[in-house]
This record gives C-alpha cells, sequence and structure tokens, in this order.
C-alpha cells in the first residue's frame, strides 16, 4: 500500500477523555480485511457462548443507566444485531483467538492467516477510506450519519436526535470502503498499546504492547458528542475496562509477509 498520511493524538491525561490530533505518516505494506460492522451480541454469544447480560455480571459496579422516567435501565441496547459492549481489550482478544481456532477447524480459515483487532494505523486507514477530511463524509458530522449525541453535532452540522443508546450495526451510512458505524455507535478496541504521540513509520505497532498499562480505543461512541467521533479521535483504556460504550470490530490479517 502506498504511504498515508494517517492523524493521531497527542496524549491523553486519562481514561476515556479525547484528544486532538497532529498528523504523522505511515506507511502499511499489507493488505487486510475489516469487519464491516462491529462484533455483534448474537456473534459474541455463538463465539464465546455468552449473553449480554453475563458479559456485564464480570463487572458488578458498573452503574446501571436510568430511563427518562428514572427507572434503572439495564446495558445500552439490546437484541442480536446491536454491538456487544461492557468488552475489555482482554475479551476482545479472547474472542478473536476463539474465532480463529473455531474457522480454522471448520476448515473455512487458512493456517496463515488469523483474526485479530486491527492496529490504530489499520483501524484509521480502514476509517478514512481514502479520505483526508475530519470524518469519512467530509468535514462535519450530524446525526444522520453515525449515533452519537446529535445535540452537539460537529462543525455546523444539523442538530439532530440523541438515541441515549446503541443502534443495531448497519443502520447508519457505510464510509466509502463498505464500512459501517466506524463514527460513533461505540469506542472500539485496537490492539497496539497506547502511547501519547504514536511514532508513525512503517506498519507500525508498538512492540512494548503488553508492558503498557492502557490500550487505543477509536471511533467516539453513542452518548459522545460529534468531535470525540471524528476519524483522527482516539482515546485510551486500560486492559479490564468495561462499559456501556466499548466494543470492538475485527480484522482479518496475514500471519507471515
Amino acid at each position: 500500500m502506498p504511504a498515508r498520511e494517517l492523524s493521531h493524538g497527542r496524549g491523553a491525561a486519562e481514561p476515556l477523555r479525547v484528544v486532538d490530533a497532529d498528523p504523522v505518516r505511515v506507511t502499511l505494506r499489507r493488505g487486510f480485511w475489516m469487519g464491516k460492522f462491529e462484533v455483534t451480541q448474537d456473534q459474541w454469544q455463538r463465539v464465546m457462548g455468552m449473553s449480554l447480560a453475563e458479559q456485564q455480571a464480570k463487572e458488578p459496579r458498573l452503574p446501571r443507566r436510568l430511563n427518562d422516567d428514572g427507572s434503572v435501565r439495564f446495558g445500552a441496547g439490546e437484541g442480536p444485531d446491536y454491538p456487544i459492549y461492557f468488552t475489555s481489550h482482554d475479551d476482545a482478544e479472547a474472542f478473536c483467538r476463539k474465532l480463529t481456532e473455531a474457522e480454522r477447524d471448520a476448515g473455512r480459515l487458512e493456517a496463515g492467516a488469523e483474526y485479530c483487532l486491527p492496529t490504530e494505523a489499520q483501524w484509521e486507514f480502514a476509517c478514512r477510506a481514502g479520505t483526508t477530511t475530519a470524518t469519512a463524509f467530509g468535514d462535519r458530522l450530524g446525526s444522520a450519519q453515525a449515533n452519537f449525541d446529535g445535540t452537539a453535532p460537529f462543525q455546523g452540522a444539523p442538530v439532530g436526535p440523541y438515541p441515549g443508546l446503541t443502534t443495531p450495526v448497519g443502520r447508519y451510512p457505510a464510509n466509502a470502503w463498505g464500512l459501517h458505524d466506524m463514527h460513533g455507535n461505540l469506542w472500539e478496541w485496537c490492539r497496539d498499546g497506547y502511547v501519547e504521540i504514536p511514532g508513525g513509520g512503517t506498519d507500525p505497532f508498538e512492540t512494548t504492547s503488553l508492558s503498557l498499562p492502557s490500550w487505543p480505543i477509536r471511533g467516539g461512541c453513542w452518548h459522545n458528542e460529534g468531535r470525540s467521533c471524528l476519524s483522527s479521535s482516539r482515546s485510551k483504556g486500560k486492559v479490564a475496562q468495561r462499559g456501556y460504550g466499548l466494543g470492538f470490530r475485527v480484522a482479518l490479517l496475514a500471519t507471515a509477509p
């Protein structure tokens, strides 16, 4: 692949703080496949054998959300086509390993390929889909294009509704490469460890990932304002952190050049 200029942010001071971005130049030499959608609750159940409620039970300290009438609401969207959330970085990587094993055992995946989380550079390359604007849809972002707090659109886009929870995958327009919900819906875990100022380079991957305390999350989520859901928006989460806004999608990569 030719060199691409990818905007990665400067440092974040605490988990889930979105940061501004400066561009760094990245060269991706090998192609990869990216999941069209975020991993759904149905896919999670089939691979991990666990429901959304069982996944949430891993983190009993998570506060319960409230409906408009003050009643307690479980979760932030439930159903087979809704994305899975309450997933930590470790949970997401475990899903990728189990999916790889299952697909190999079924004869649908060659030995030289594996499912895994995308690196930050791969994620942003896929999100931008050849664009250099703030989002894959241009320099504005409104709630007709992505699931976020539509009362706070980006860069003068029309004010719109705020669903207040996740929405089923694919409800919003795809980018030019057919990928849905790269902006909003859920923050998505990336494979490499979080560094405050990414260095760029060729096929970047933080080699000291296992010793770093945090992992990058990209794309913003349903409860963020528009500026948190740009192609360059990045934040971080602890490896075991789970929440109402944390999910992921998978990439398919060759294990060797």
